[in-house]
Parts: structure tokens; C-alpha cells; sequence
């Protein structure tokens, strides 16, 4: 059950958030206490454009600028937990997005940084993070699929977007037993991977089920040419 969470954080949507984690999160068999718990402080309403401000606790994707979407919130916690985040983990994330994710990883790690190609959503997210008083998360702008490599090594990197492959330059900026969880495969449905890396650098490979996101867009991801083909 939900425990532990400081009250003084919450707002006026806690009761849709505590239906939202409770039905969509909890029933459906997320265990880990540090998603839960992060779930249900980070206002989903507030990374959300304003004419979809109703659905925002629905377990649905929803459409944002430039294009993108703001993933389902079960998958943003199955994602969340495959990283098995530790409070001391350094972690990356391509494709900012809306901030949302990003907001619920900065509870579970002592730094977030995170990469966007789209310049407004970059800027948003930013202004979102300062108005809401984060101050572990580093914002980027430019081509996720070559990682931060001046930031490296990661204990986690997220990819919030589907590729073609898993890249070998954010496979490079992984640190020993840190794990990579990305979608691969095309743009209909792409398989959920958790890439571990072990004490030898060899890499342990999990399929955690078939999800939908849109392109990984960039040099080790998909082309903009390739993009208008799938579409």
C-alpha cells in the first residue's frame, strides 16, 4: 500500500493520483516503494497540455508539442522500477518529453540528466523543474542516441523513445552492473528491453513485453528521412 510520502508535498489532485497509483500502478503489480511513493507526489496534471488537464490520471498516453506524447503512467512506473534505481544512482534519460518521467526518477536518484532534441520541450520541462523546485535534474539539448558522455558513466539510463537497436554509445556510458531499459523494433510495437551490464562488461539482455513509443530519433537512432517512412 501507499506509505511514506510527505503530505506537505501533495496538492489539491491527491485523490486522483491516489486512484491512478492504486488501480493502474499498485493492482497491476508494480512493487517497488520508491515508484510508488514518486507516482503519487509528481503531479501528472502539471506535464500535461492544458485541454487534456482532464485525463491526466487516465492510464493513457497523451499527446504533447513537437509531435511527441507523455507515455501512460503504468508504463512510466514499469519503466521506472526496470531501472532498480538506488537513492545514490547517477542516471540518464533520453527524451525529456514533457518532464514527467524525469520528475519521478529525481525522487529515486541523487541526479538526473536528461537529453531533448525538440527545443520546446527542453525549455518547458525546464521551467516545470524550477517551478517545482527540483534541483537534481541537468537539462540537455541535442541528439540522445550519443548519450551524455561528459556526464558518463550512468548507474541507469531510460530511453523514452523506440529504436532501431539498442545504442552502442549509451551502452558505452553505462557503468559495471548498470542497467539500460529501452524499446526496440519498429514503429508499431517494440519490444521493452533491460540491458545489464555485468562485472565482466558482458551484457545481460531481459525482454520485459511489447510497448509502443514514438522514434529514437538521431545518429544511432532512426533518420528524420527514415521517421517519414514509418509514418
Amino acid at each position: 500500500m501507499i506509505k511514506d510520502y510527505n503530505k506537505g508535498d501533495l496538492d489539491e489532485r491527491l485523490a486522483e493520483r491516489e486512484w491512478m497509483v492504486q488501480t493502474q500502478i499498485i493492482d497491476r503489480g508494480i512493487t517497488d516503494e520508491a515508484v510508488i511513493n514518486s507516482m503519487l507526489i509528481v503531479p501528472r496534471h502539471k506535464y500535461v497540455m492544458e485541454d487534456k488537464q482532464a485525463y491526466a490520471y487516465y492510464d493513457t498516453a497523451l499527446k504533447i508539442q513537437a509531435g511527441q506524447t507523455i507515455s501512460q503512467p503504468y508504463i512510466v512506473a514499469l519503466m521506472a522500477q526496470a531501472l532498480e534505481l538506488k537513492a545514490g544512482d547517477k542516471v540518464l534519460e533520453i527524451g525529456t518529453g514533457s518532464g514527467y518521467s524525469t520528475a519521478i526518477l529525481s525522487r529515486m536518484a541523487v541526479c538526473i540528466y536528461t537529453i531533448e532534441r525538440h527545443h520546446l520541450l527542453a525549455n518547458q520541462a525546464k521551467d516545470r523543474f524550477q517551478n517545482q523546485g527540483y534541483e537534481n535534474i541537468e537539462v540537455h539539448i541535442g541528439d540522445g542516441t550519443l548519450g551524455w558522455k561528459e556526464k558518463a558513466p550512468f548507474d541507469a539510463i531510460l530511453v523514452t523513445a523506440g529504436g532501431p537497436v539498442v545504442p552502442d554509445s549509451l551502452i558505452n556510458q553505462l557503468a559495471i552492473a548498470g542497467r539500460l531499459v529501452i524499446p526496440v523494433g519498429d514503429k508499431g510495437d517494440q519490444r521493452l528491453l533491460r540491458v545489464t551490464k555485468t562485472m565482466t562488461s558482458e551484457l545481460i539482455e531481459e525482454n520485459l513485453g511489447l510497448v509502443r513509443f514514438v522514434p529514437l530519433i538521431g545518429t544511432k537512432g532512426w533518420s528524420e528521412l527514415n521517421n517519414m517512412n514509418l509514418e
